[in-house]
């Protein structure tokens, strides 16, 4: 059943390039969203939280603060909606998946960034 589904997965699923990033990345997702018969491009600029699953069932969540409120979202990597993902900074964190990053206000909501 299993070969069945990755088969299906690797025939059918539509695959886009994206650029690799991990947790502490700061990256602006850009999708599409439909409003009736309109079309239009909204983007997500935020930290990624956690990068989880493997291959088209990959998701990541991202955390971005609208004022003093903080805003996450997930997205499917295959989702069809998204255009382009670009990565704005690389982080250095030690983890994998930063849930402590929630609990964090003012300068120790700070990652460390990576130099290219």
């Amino acid at each position: 059943m299993e070969d069945l589904i990755s088969f299906v997965q690797n025939e059918f699923v539509e695959k886009k390039e994206f650029p690799e990033f991990g947790a502490g990345d700061t990256i602006t997702v850009y999708y599409e969203i439909r409003e009736g018969e309109k079309k239009r491009t909204q983007f997500f600029r935020g930290v990624v939280i956690q990068v989880r699953g493997t291959g088209a069932t990959r998701t990541f969540t991202i955390r971005k603060m609208s004022g003093t409120v903080g805003v996450e979202r997930i997205f499917p990597i295959n989702l069809p909606a998204l255009q382009k993902i670009e990565v704005n900074k690389q982080g250095k964190v030690r983890r994998s998946r930063i849930y402590y990053f929630r609990g964090l206000t003012g300068k120790k909501a700070r990652i460390k960034e990576v130099r290219k």
